[in-house]
């Protein structure tokens, strides 16, 4: 048993150390779980090289399109907050006077720390962040096509007698988790779309500036369970308050960006999900923290899909049958197997 944790914590330690490597190659496997049935399909029609161009071109227009949306509009809030840090610093110290005229000394401290252009630079860091993505978009790039190429052959090799009996369990685990996956992501991508406009709308509706920025942070953001959510709605409150020198108003938009959260994330999405991909809602939180603390936002990104991959892969072995169960949000985890 020792030996075993040992073995896992060295195993993590590895994964956060060579990061660059692994998180660009992990991601990749991901997309290829998404992407196979439409290089598949082309694969019938025409030549295999061709194929591939194709699914790779599609793969990558979509990487790019919604990593270039939370760049954008993170850009878009860097340059309105270079413009506008004065607000930030008037609400800020007219704040920390009214908390210390009603005992709150603990302002003090804060105030002789405090300087906005820290969040211009948190801000400006994070579209930088996501702007210096082409390095690890080019190793995705490599790995989705080396894999697509060697999915047959691998595939091929799985059902082998030489494999067996691992080889078929492992091939029929990879079938449940990309049929698992490719339905996570259409839900997610319906879902993240829908959060976007609707942000977009109440954020014209409501005459918050940067309403565009807040709908593409929030349709990207909203990809990443519970954080990215937190992330786009915190945001937007915090320039409200600045915008329209209000705390009343800033609930207000606080209040109803969480209850556009609510109903689109805790009641539409999970009804088109289905049972099949229930997961506990702890261990979707733990998996997003975990994985953002081991390789960033590609991470957190992909947090969820590497639960789903476990928790499939726990439910094939009887040894591992009851991990499958304790992280399931259902406990008919046998009928979710071959689902």
């Amino acid at each position: 048993m020792i030996g075993t944790v040992a073995t896992g914590i060295l195993v993590l330690a590895l994964l956060y150390v060579a990061q660059s490597i692994f998180a660009p190659l992990v991601f990749s496997l991901f997309v290829i779980a998404l992407v196979w049935p439409c290089q598949a399909t082309l694969q019938r029609w025409l030549p295999k090289l061709l194929a591939l161009l194709i699914t790779l071109s599609i793969t990558m227009v979509a990487i790019v399109a919604i990593g270039s949306s939370v760049a954008w509009g993170f850009s878009k809030l860097a340059q309105w907050l270079f413009v506008n840090a004065d607000r930030f610093q008037t609400v800020y110290v007219d704040w920390t006077d009214w908390l210390e005229g009603h005992g709150l000394a603990v302002a003090g401290p804060l105030t002789d720390r405090f300087d906005v252009t820290w969040l211009v630079r948190f801000v400006q860091g994070m579209a930088g962040r996501l702007n210096s993505f082409a390095g690890f978009t080019l190793l995705v790039f490599i790995f989705i096509m080396l894999g697509l190429l060697e999915v047959e052959d691998f595939n091929a090799r799985l059902i082998t007698p030489a494999a067996q009996p691992y080889g078929m369990r492992i091939l029929t685990a990879n079938r449940v988790i990309g049929s698992k996956l490719r339905r996570f992501m259409i839900v997610r991508t319906f879902a993240s779309a829908l959060t976007g406009l609707v942000v977009w709308l109440f954020a014209l509706g409501a005459g918050l500036e940067l309403a565009a920025a807040w709908g593409a942070i929030a349709f990207a953001l909203n990809y990443i369970p519970f954080l990215g959510p937190f992330v786009a709605t915190a945001l937007p409150t915090l320039f409200a308050i600045a915008q329209f020198d209000s705390w009343q108003t800033a609930v207000v938009i606080f209040v109803s960006l969480n209850v556009i959260q609510f109903i689109i994330g805790s009641y539409l999405e999970p009804r088109l999900a289905g049972a099949s991909l229930a997961v506990s809602p702890f261990a979707v939180i733990f998996a997003v923290f975990f994985w953002s603390f081991m390789w960033g936002i590609s991470g957190a990104f992909i947090g969820v899909p590497i639960l789903i991959a476990f928790v499939v892969y726990c439910a094939g072995t009887p040894s591992g049958n009851w991990v499958a169960t304790l992280l399931s949000g259902s406990s008919n985890t046998t009928a979710d197997r071959g689902a």
